[in-house]
């Protein structure tokens, strides 16, 4: 699954509820205004941190310098202006983007393709002779070859439950051996606490964005626009106690990022959650046409790199390498970045075979550095995905992966894919990133981060991070799945202006010249007011920085 932060259980919380019930929310109704009443006066230091809680992240807030611009960014602008000014990059990385798809028409992103020069684009022929007809950009492994493209797929949990209920023979279920009887127990109940979990928020997601509908035309009207923002509604006068409602109601949906358009779109995937993902009489396998019950097959998927949804995908290349474009002010890290779209995440769980032949088709296809912004639970087939691991680790890829959305300890729960194979050994170039914010304080990591001491080797900025879309735009979003390109793209900088640095050496540079925080943090997960010392949520205790990398990369380039 794409590991895109929705709202989460944070702003489910602002409706005064537990997680599997009904949010009690007083909706302000727009009804005729009665007398002026002025709020009750507030402390200078609670409005202080009111107003700083609901402040807006800069524009490339992840690329600044906490000691310059006080945001806990990477330090790049800080390394262009100090380190890189007057250089140019020795080398192009093609960097491998596992995803669910890229807009290669985005302005910001043409440039930035990677091209297959020894493919003839259209000629129906294999000219490289890699099993792949026409793949100029790319591979979609979640395709058949009819053209029609699989969008939203069951959970891997789902295809589980399905297994062991035994009643319903399709393309996947006839293709897996059963599950071992003991297994499922544990599969039927995870399936029905996962059923109860999505359902109940998205009832909660439903109301909140109910009344935020309700709010809204008081806000605007009050406000005399159309278009608000946090630094707006807070400013707004206490002109009656429907605005007083609305504007509270407002703010404190804008300190845990849920804006109306967030909530919006938290509704319509947890709606599409509901509807495909959970639904045990859907699959859609029969679109790619494949021998699923081959997990070594490779020949099959189509050439549409970017599908019907590449707006997580494109947002995911434009933090790697996305090309400054005429008033967007976004920025990627990596201007030597080679974009390989490789479609193998639909909306719903990866399935094992595709991100195995994907990982496969980026190494073979001479990527760099392969992003994983995407994660799940379970993983039936990980022996097919150990062995692709194992191939990119023995060619020297380095490979980077979110660590997951769900506020979790990786000591206990489960991300796959993972470093560490069945029967023991483990991946040498790998990175496992988690999500920081740029916030600070005691919330530099971000609530629904996934995070361990000994699984997550890194943090990078993950929230709010401004990007590109499908359609030639750009929007904000947060998670892991944002944190991992950070990380993927500050490693193809450092590969493109010291070639001769192997991955594994790349992997260390990183980690050893990450900024280390000497302060406590929020837990993540939501447990309140739980800290615990921001070093001990991975294994560096830090949040990458690239101009400590760079100075570092020279050293050891150098040395080399």
């Amino acid at each position: 699954m794409k590991q895109v932060a929705w709202i989460t259980y944070a702003a489910v919380a602002l409706a005064a509820c537990a997680p599997t019930t009904k949010p009690v929310v007083t909706a302000p109704e727009p009804t005729a205004a009665p007398p002026v009443q002025k709020p009750p006066e507030q402390p200078a230091a609670v409005a202080a941190a009111v107003a700083s809680a609901v402040r807006e992240a800069p524009r490339n807030w992840q690329l600044l310098d906490d000691s310059i611009d006080h945001y806990p960014g990477i330090s790049l602008l800080r390394a262009q202006r100090e380190l890189l000014n007057g250089k140019a990059p020795r080398h192009s990385v093609i960097v491998a983007v596992i995803d669910g798809g890229v807009d290669t028409a985005h302005a910001a992103l043409r440039a930035r393709l990677w091209t297959n020069s020894k493919e003839v684009a259209g000629n129906g022929k294999d000219d490289d002779r890699n099993g792949h007809i026409d793949d100029v950009h790319g591979w979609n492994f979640i395709g058949g070859k009819d053209g029609r493209d699989v969008n939203y797929d069951t959970f891997e949990l789902t295809r589980m439950f399905v297994r062991c209920a035994g009643t319903r023979q399709t393309v996947t279920e006839r293709a897996m051996s059963a599950i071992d009887s003991t297994k499922c127990s544990k599969v039927s109940a995870d399936y029905a606490g996962k059923k109860n979990e999505i359902n109940s928020t998205l009832e909660q997601m439903r109301t909140i964005e109910a009344v935020m509908n309700r709010a809204l035309p008081i806000l605007k009207q009050a406000a005399g626009t159309d278009t608000l923002t946090p630094a707006k509604v807070e400013a707004l006068a206490a002109t009656s106690p429907q605005v007083v409602a609305a504007r509270g109601l407002y703010l404190q949906l804008a300190q845990q990022g849920a804006t109306p358009e967030a909530v919006t779109e938290a509704v319509t995937e947890y709606g599409v959650q509901s509807q495909y993902g959970l639904n045990t009489d859907y699959d859609p396998r029969d679109i790619v046409g494949d021998n699923y019950a081959d997990p070594s097959q490779r020949d099959y998927g189509n050439t549409d790199v970017t599908g019907p949804d590449a707006k997580h995908g494109t947002h995911v290349a434009g933090i790697i390498a996305a090309a400054p474009e005429a008033n967007s002010g976004v920025q990627g890290i990596a201007s030597a970045a080679l974009i390989m779209p490789v479609r193998a995440v639909p909306d719903g769980d990866e399935r094992d075979k595709d991100i195995a032949n994907a990982i496969r088709y980026a190494v073979d296809n001479g990527a760099r550095v392969i992003n994983m912004s995407f994660g799940k639970p379970y993983s039936p087939f990980k022996s097919a995905v150990d062995g692709a691991v194992k191939y990119a680790d023995s060619h020297g890829v380095l490979m980077v992966l979110a660590s997951g959305n769900d506020g979790a300890s990786l000591d206990t729960a489960s991300n796959f894919p993972t470093p560490d194979y069945i029967g023991g050994g483990r991946a040498a170039n790998w990175i496992e990133v988690g999500a920081s914010s740029w916030r600070g304080g005691d919330t530099l990591a971000v609530a629904f981060s996934n995070y361990s001491h000994d699984k997550v080797d890194v943090f990078a900025p993950g929230e709010d991070i401004l990007s590109t879309v499908q359609g030639g735009g750009y929007e904000r979003l947060s998670g892991t799945s944002m944190a991992a390109p950070v990380v993927t793209g500050l490693a193809a900088l450092i590969m493109s202006y010291y070639p001769n640095l192997t991955a594994a050496q790349v992997r260390q540079i990183i980690l050893d010249s990450a900024t280390r925080y000497n302060r406590t943090a929020l837990v993540p997960g939501g447990k309140s007011g739980e800290t615990v010392p921001f070093a001990s949520l991975s294994a560096t205790g830090g949040i990458v920085n690239a101009y400590n990398a760079l100075k570092l990369a020279q050293q050891r380039s150098s040395a080399h």
